[in-house]
């Protein structure tokens, strides 16, 4: 069994200027929403998971040094930022077709089918997370490299630098996926934008007032055609008469 005292340490190489406009910031505000505070807590996740690698590696503690850097951790810290990014979105587009439905006095049974559903909700999570595929073949180098670098010796110490350039690697894919991210944000929020634009333009049916109309007019014409001696009145319609002016 290979002796801890002759693998390579594993040293954690530096990922925040890997991390690209994910540190820095795109300055971009997709569909008028403000991202800053997701980004932050994505990136803030990968340092400190970083971090976390380095003091467990000083400890000699290698496999939870790679775990915790490993393709778990970074599709959690992506999950995590598409999950608040989906909630956030969906709460606003509920809210703007709500209030548009309010404005054009939609009733409420027809209010309540144009909030969005669990089915839509969730349809809006997956065409976010879908921004991530970018980044599924950069993690699975990060596990394959990973395993290999637990075990690499001084004979075998391109295992770690290869381990070390994946995470780096990962790291760019990050920061591709997230624009690819802010992109999705800004196709969702126009598609979304359709959807209000309709509700706006909704009005009340206006065939019912017709229909009422047109019984009037036929009714107005009936009743005059009577009497003007042109049609006979119905039996049921003289009783009613003679009801009425006996009463008086």
């Amino acid at each position: 069994m290979t002796s801890s005292k002759l693998l390579l340490p594993l040293r954690i190489p530096e990922l925040g200027p890997s991390l690209g406009k994910l540190v820095i910031g795109t300055g971009r505000t997709p569909g008028g929403v403000r991202l800053d505070a997701i980004r932050y807590r994505l990136v803030t996740r990968v340092i400190e998971a970083a971090g976390e690698a380095r003091r467990l590696s000083a400890n000699e503690e290698r496999g939870p040094a790679v775990a915790v850097l490993g393709r778990d951790a970074w599709l959690a810290a992506w999950d995590e930022a598409v999950g608040a990014l989906a909630t956030t979105l969906v709460d606003r587009f509920d809210a703007q077709l709500q209030a548009e439905a309010r404005a054009v006095r939609m009733p409420r049974r027809l209010r309540r089918r144009v909030a969005l559903d669990h089915g839509e909700r969730r349809s809006v999570a997956a065409r976010l997370g879908s921004s991530g595929a970018i980044l599924i073949p950069a993690l699975d180098a990060v596990e394959r490299c990973g395993e290999t670098a637990l075990a690499a010796t001084a004979l075998e110490r391109d295992a770690v630098t290869a381990w070390q350039e994946s995470l780096k690697t990962a790291a760019r894919k990050l920061e591709a996926a997230w624009l690819a991210l802010e992109d999705a944000v800004e196709a969702e929020t126009a598609r979304w934008a359709e959807v209000t634009d309709r509700v706006a333009q909704w009005r009340k049916p206006l065939w019912p007032l017709w229909v009422l109309g047109a019984l009037a007019v036929v009714l107005a014409g009936w009743v005059g055609l009577m009497f003007g001696g042109y049609l006979p009145a119905p039996e049921w319609l003289i009783r009613l008469w003679e009801r009425g002016v006996g009463r008086l």
